[in-house]
């Protein structure tokens, strides 16, 4: 089967894409939530109904997130599972797998929503709601380019891993690695604009506590604020990031600030009338390319201790820095990628008629841990705008995804022939 035939053909399954994108977006499967289960039991149907070979197991998150190098949790999980669909090759070829999370954010304020967020709406072409950018239609690009591999006979594997626990960490791809999948390579689905995406930075999730002093409000001065003693550490983080940000890697100079810094939450006190005795602050640190994790934590205390040091209340009540959360580490494609960067330019542009963009992301994927801990040359490649993710009136363009799933038809005919 020539690669233009099977672009051809999956140019006319832009209904049926469409069809089962609504329905895996009207699945609220957010991170913990039943439904994140429930949405991998519907995909192994699929995948059982189109001919591939299912693997579908209970995932032991007690054990696994005892490991060593398990990259962490943010939400409660009784329990999880893994899938992957296998379209088993000839024999002698090399193998590709696309990997998806089914996992998505909450939908956050209900009435910043124009649309149902679990609705699936389609409007102009695009398709609106929770996961459908972030990366239900990424997913499902993969899927319609497996289903189109049926008829080529490929020498080489083609596999389809659906994971859970992306969001707040990657213990779906850890519980996928754990459990012995691997491939010659890997195409992460992510919403990348149809641009390559070959590296990634990290995101390690902190928390500070800040002690003062309580007392009444009335006597504010027989008190320390804990919110005033959060002025100078906060300070520091945002110097930090500047110096993080001086000089980066070629890859990340599309944006402005590749190795954000942030504070995503801040609580402090617990009475109107009273000097807050102590303050507790999260947020995430952006680790550059190349950078260790270790080294990263290590800037941001070094920072912490330093502001610290210059303040006459905290030098004596120095805030605490804790690591909890996703721990992502950064990511790269190695150089020696066995040509998956090349044969995915080259299917892009057959596909498009133009060679893709190629950039760095400033946040964290699960490239990081196919690439690093399963030694699988491993890129991003989807459809949408990740701008478009995480908020509301999330959507992806359907004629992205379509043009998704021809490409990586077309680079499994390249890799695995």
């Amino acid at each position: 089967m020539r690669a233009t035939e099977v672009i051809a053909a999956l140019g006319d399954e832009a209904a049926a894409m469409t069809r089962l994108l609504a329905e895996l977006v009207r699945v609220p499967s957010t991170g913990g939530s039943p439904a994140e289960g429930e949405i991998q039991h519907r995909l192994a149907e699929w995948m059982r109904a189109e001919g591939l070979e299912v693997d579908l197991w209970p995932v032991q998150v007690d054990a696994l997130s005892a490991e060593p190098g398990f990259p962490g949790m943010e939400v409660p999980r009784p329990q999880a599972w893994g899938l992957v669909g296998r379209l088993p090759g000839t024999g002698g070829g090399r193998s590709l797998m696309f990997n998806g999370h089914v996992d998505v954010v909450p939908p956050g304020d209900l009435t910043a929503w124009s649309v149902e967020p679990y609705g699936g709406v389609v409007t102009d072409g695009l398709l609106y709601g929770r996961g459908a950018c972030d990366m239900k239609g990424g997913l499902v690009a993969a899927l319609f380019a497996v289903r189109a591999m049926r008829r080529a006979r490929l020498r080489g594997d083609v596999l389809v891993a659906c994971v859970p626990g992306e969001e707040d960490g990657g213990m779906g791809s850890y519980a996928l690695l754990r459990r012995g999948w691997r491939a010659d390579a890997c195409v992460i689905p992510e919403p990348t604009g149809l641009d390559v995406v070959p590296a990634n930075a990290g995101a390690l999730t902190f928390r500070l506590r800040i002690t003062g002093r309580a007392a009444h409000a009335a006597r504010r001065d027989a008190g320390v604020s804990a919110v005033e003693k959060f002025w100078p550490v906060f300070a520091a983080l945002r110097e930090l990031e500047a110096r993080r940000n001086t000089t980066v890697d070629p890859l990340m100079r599309r944006w402005n600030l590749p190795y954000a810094i942030e504070i995503g939450t801040v609580h402090a006190g617990d009475w109107s009338s009273s000097v807050p005795g102590e303050l507790v602050a999260e947020g995430r640190l952006g680790v550059a390319l190349d950078e260790s994790p270790r080294d990263a934590r290590a800037a941001l205390e070094e920072a912490v201790g330093q502001a610290c040091a210059g303040d006459d209340w905290l030098i004596g009540h120095p805030a605490e820095v804790e690591w909890w959360g996703g721990q992502y580490a950064a990511g790269r494609l190695p150089p020696d990628d066995g040509g998956l960067l090349e044969r995915l330019t080259g299917a892009h542009t057959l596909v498009t008629g133009a060679p893709p963009g190629t950039w760095g992301a400033p946040y964290g994927s699960d490239l990081r841990l196919m690439s690093g801990l399963g030694g699988v040359p491993t890129v991003q490649y989807g459809p949408g705008d990740i701008g478009r993710a995480h908020g509301p009136d999330e959507f992806v363009p359907v004629a992205e995804v379509v043009t998704a799933a021809r490409t990586l038809a077309a680079l499994a005919l390249a890799h695995c022939a």
